[in-house]
């Protein structure tokens, strides 16, 4: 069995920043935009290097995305940052017309996604982005587990062309892969071998669901973790291996139960390999003021209610 620890704890948004400045100083084409938000979103760095690649575009979050979308005309590849919410909720028209449907080779980097953003309460608490962009055609979706994944991923993504949604976070989470890691858009990554019950993971609910295997493990059940970093494309040959070893399933995820990782997978084994399936996700509510870790458990996203899952999707086999 493999044992993860981790001997820091980081916030995925500072991963963000951190691949960020190391893309300002390898590929002169990189440009960031920003909606007032520098400090949240760790862009510091990036804009004292390349002062002359940052652009404050203000609280303007749709003249942003229509910006980026004009600078990939002239060659440039745009990181456009704020919350998630402002990201996706308030700009979906603009992402739609001016960045999806023509195939712009912008980045839309989020912070601040889900539950977890804690204090500030529903209104900034999307759980509904992963299910807008994943729906856009051309759009890809990447939500990764912590720091050193997200900043692989913010370089990684700089080499795709055409759009791309990067969610990551505001709190500080274990960091358990390693900061070497080679991040490949599409590709699942096998944490933890198991025989009884898959658990496929997304964002911050990796490090829920390592957790939860260890209880499991406890119990004599013998759980599969995979880190499914990348929600479109999906790892559809990974998902189907998996699942054909364990018979059962089990997604978790910051956010909403309709539209998310659970869906993509639900319809994956509905048309491939049917088999039970339980989610772990918010059940179609909003969120609210509150520290995140009594957030994840009040709306049933903790390591507790996946091993209670794993438990019920098993008697289902």
């Amino acid at each position: 069995m493999t044992k993860f620890t981790y001997t820091e704890k980081k916030d995925t948004r500072s991963g963000f920043g951190a691949g960020l400045t190391e893309l300002g100083r390898t590929n002169p084409d990189v440009v960031a935009l920003c909606a007032d938000l520098v400090g949240s979103l760790k862009m510091q760095e990036f804009i004292k290097e390349n002062p002359e690649r940052f652009f404050q575009i203000g609280i303007a979050e749709a003249n942003m995305m229509g910006i980026a979308a004009g600078m990939t005309i002239g060659g440039k590849i745009p990181f456009t940052g704020t919350f998630a919410n402002f990201s996706t909720g308030r700009v979906y028209d603009q992402i739609r017309q001016s960045i999806a449907y023509s195939e712009k080779n912008v980045k839309i980097c989020a912070s601040h996604a889900g539950l977890t953003l804690g204090e500030d309460g529903a209104t900034h608490q999307i759980l509904e982005d992963i299910g807008m962009m994943k729906m856009l055609p051309n759009m890809v979706v990447i939500n990764p587990c912590d720091y050193n994944q997200t900043k692989a991923a913010t370089i990684a993504i700089a080499d795709h062309h055409g759009p791309v949604y990067l969610r990551f976070g505001r709190p500080s989470v274990p960091i358990f892969t390693p900061a070497d890691q080679k991040f490949e858009i599409g590709k699942a990554i096998k944490m933890i071998e198991g025989s009884d019950v898959t658990i496929f993971a997304t964002g911050h609910l990796v490090w829920e669901a390592i957790e939860a295997e260890a209880a499991l493990a406890e119990q004599g059940i013998s759980a599969e973790v995979i880190n499914i970093h990348t929600i479109k494309p999906l790892d559809t040959e990974a998902i189907l291996a998996s699942v054909a070893k364990t018979g059962c399933v089990v997604t978790a995820e910051e956010h909403q139960m309709n539209g998310g990782l659970g869906d993509s997978v639900a319809q994956t084994l509905a048309m491939n390999h049917p088999a039970p399936l339980e989610m772990v996700a918010v059940n179609d509510s909003f969120g609210e003021s509150g520290k995140p870790a009594e957030l994840m458990t009040k709306y049933g996203i903790d390591a507790a209610n996946i091993v209670k899952a794993a438990q019920k999707v098993i008697g289902r086999k």
